[in-house]
């Protein structure tokens, strides 16, 4: 059985590994850190929970320990993360495993104010965890020096895409010296990533942890079909009957979210939000209690689907069914951590059969069928020979509505004066002026929540 000795970790890091209670290796781990302490690129595909963060801050803190600089410090190791989340829990990792060593690190991110941050640089640090939109605003200011930076790793870079920070990446990568040791994870590898990857990995090391077998096994899955009206009150019913202590409910809108808090509070069930709308404070806040075992319930929307590492998860819950097959294995792989087994139920309304039949697909089995509730409703059930993606009712889809409630609740209905046609004329042009503008003003949503 393979040890943490036996791949080649210094005494300084098996006592800090021991004191996490660390005793064999996870596959990802045991893959990476070899190639990694001998100066390879890797490239990893592994999702949060697999040991992902141990597999390159070990590696890379021993090799800072062995080639100590002299002098200032300045920014040796630079960590790029998609969220506020999964970045302070990286930094936290770094804290951990380099606790018997003179090292200095900082997790940087949006939100909150930014003098604290830049008095820590300002002192020198040797590892920095960040996330792209504070890091180059940072950088821009002249604050952040990243021209001598040796490790840089990027984490969840298809969630990375998918947040649009596909141009803050390339930016940053043109700021780094050339010569560096480079590691990228991704939870998934798209022909998008396996680009990315092949623009400034060189030579790498491919570690291939695949999501699902790692997760699926050990969780016990449940879909149940009822309409979309009683969502809630088969979810309160749930979480009453299990008895749930901890467990995270994960919605599609952050609205949604916001809403569904309020009719838990009001079924006498204590829950919190957490989502890119929400305030720094309130986002830490919400996931302490939930860590504390005081907010029993968690809701949140996809962006804490890999942003949260907490070990005692016993239940997920797919209130809405994800867009993205991919997310679903990520959604319920917040539970069974550990070595621990979990339930993840999946709710799927006569809108969402086509979402199911996707995530069948990718995870390359059925899941099991719960009808013995009250709710259940067959017309929810797939047909045969369904495809995956959109379900359409009625000529209009129903799963990614576009354009406002005027547009798609009044198709039928003229102008009734001139002045409304001629505005309308005028948007109309100015949409065609700006075609990209719909992407930029995503872009930086997604930006402000980091």
């Amino acid at each position: 059985m393979t040890d943490f000795q036996s791949l080649g970790l210094s005494k300084t890091l098996l006592k800090a590994v021991a004191s996490e209670g660390y005793t064999t290796p996870t596959p990802v781990q045991e893959q990476s850190i070899p190639p990694l302490l001998s100066g390879r690129d890797v490239l990893g595909v592994a999702q949060t929970g697999t040991g992902k963060t141990a597999a390159f801050a070990l590696p890379v803190l021993q090799i800072m320990e062995r080639k100590k600089t002299h002098g200032k410090r300045f920014i040796r190791a630079l960590i790029l993360s998609p969220t506020r989340e999964l970045a302070a829990q990286i930094d936290e990792r770094f804290a951990a495993y380099s606790e018997h060593m003179d090292v200095r690190h900082r997790v940087i991110f949006g939100g909150v104010n930014q003098n604290p941050q830049v008095r820590a640089l300002q002192k020198g640090l040797d590892i920095l965890v960040a996330t792209p939109g504070r890091l180059l605003d940072l950088i821009g200011q002249g604050h952040i020096d990243i021209s001598r930076v040796e490790f840089f790793v990027l984490d969840e870079a298809d969630r990375m895409l998918d947040m649009g920070f596909i141009r803050d990446i390339e930016k940053v990568l043109k700021l780094l010296p050339k010569r560096r040791q480079n590691l990228l994870f991704s939870a998934t590898m798209p022909k998008s990533i396996a680009k990315l990857a092949g623009s400034f990995l060189n030579n790498a090391v491919m570690v291939d942890v695949s999501p699902k077998e790692m997760t699926v096994d050990r969780i016990k899955q449940k879909i149940m079909f009822l309409r979309k009206a009683d969502k809630r009150r088969l979810l309160v019913q749930l979480i009453k009957e299990e008895k749930v202590k901890c467990g995270i409910v994960f919605t599609r809108t952050k609205h949604g979210a916001n809403r569904l808090v309020k009719q838990l509070d009001q079924s006498n069930i204590a829950a919190a939000a957490i989502h890119g709308n929400k305030s720094q404070g309130a986002r830490t806040r919400a996931l302490a209690g939930f860590k504390d075992g005081s907010i029993p319930i968690l809701v949140a929307t996809d962006i804490a689907s890999r942003g949260i590492d907490v070990d005692g998860i016993t239940h997920v819950f797919n209130y809405d069914l994800p867009n993205e097959p991919e997310s679903y294995v990520h959604r319920i792989g917040r539970t069974a951590r550990a070595g621990r087994s979990g339930v993840a139920y999946a709710f799927c309304d006569d809108t969402e059969s086509g979402y199911l039949v996707g995530i069948q697909q990718l995870i390359g089995k059925e899941i099991p069928v719960h009808s013995g509730h009250q709710f259940h409703f067959i017309g929810a059930i797939p047909k045969p020979g369904q495809k995956p993606g959109k379900v359409k009712t009625g000529g209009q889809s129903k799963s990614r509505p576009r354009g406002n409630r005027n547009q798609q609740s009044g198709r039928g209905k003229k102008k009734s004066n001139r002045s409304r046609k001629s505005n309308s004329s005028n948007n109309n042009s100015s949409r065609r002026q700006s075609p990209n503008s719909g992407s930029r003003r995503k872009n930086r949503s997604n930006r402000s929540n980091n």
